[in-house]
């Protein structure tokens, strides 16, 4: 029997069907955990941010829109904005309590069970690593400390003693880059 691709998984989660959220969960538990735990830094919170993640996926689901993002792209964002979100309430500075992208690993997520699936993401990890690599170092440096670390345009700005004008153009073409990058893979 076929798998519902990921979008089907969304539209059956917004109609409440709790199978759906669990497919979705073990296809996407790992990925989340990932970049919840390259922003904070911390095994505990980045498994609590894991369990918000797909709360909030039940809760919102609805408001899905296919046509902005693919589901894990969308999956992404929701942690992003949720580990920075928890940066910024214990008004801790983010740089003690992040990873470097070349630093976050999957092994230190949860534990790997399927062995095609983990491949596939350890390549996919390696893929981003690669084009990361491909930019500009000023362009990396900037994106890393947006995605990576939490911080806002301005403290980039203070940090890199830049215009905050040239930060933003920096990740902006960062952004592009990387989007070129991984669809010609």
């Amino acid at each position: 029997m076929k798998k519902p691709d990921d979008a089907s998984l969304i539209e059956q989660i917004a109609r409440a069907k709790k199978d759906a959220l669990s497919e979705l969960y073990d296809r996407y538990n790992r990925l989340v955990f990932s970049v919840a735990y390259a922003i904070l830094g911390d095994r505990a919170l980045a498994e609590e941010v894991t369990l918000d993640v797909f709360v909030r996926v039940w809760q919102r689901a609805k408001t899905y829109q296919p046509e902005r993002a693919k589901v894990s792209t969308w999956l992404v964002a929701i942690t992003r904005h949720h580990a920075i979100d928890i940066l910024r309430r214990k008004k801790s500075h983010p740089e003690g309590n992040s990873l470097a992208w070349d630093t976050a690993s999957l092994q230190n997520g949860f534990a790997l069970h399927n062995p095609v699936e983990d491949t596939e993401l350890v390549l996919q990890q390696e893929r981003v690593r690669e084009a990361l690599a491909q930019l500009p170092a000023e362009q990396r440096q900037a994106l890393e400390l947006a995605y990576f670390k939490g911080y806002s345009h301005t403290q980039i700005a203070d940090v890199l003693k830049q215009p905050l004008g040239t930060v933003k153009t920096r990740i902006r073409l960062a952004m592009q880059k990387l989007r070129q990058l991984l669809k010609e893979d």
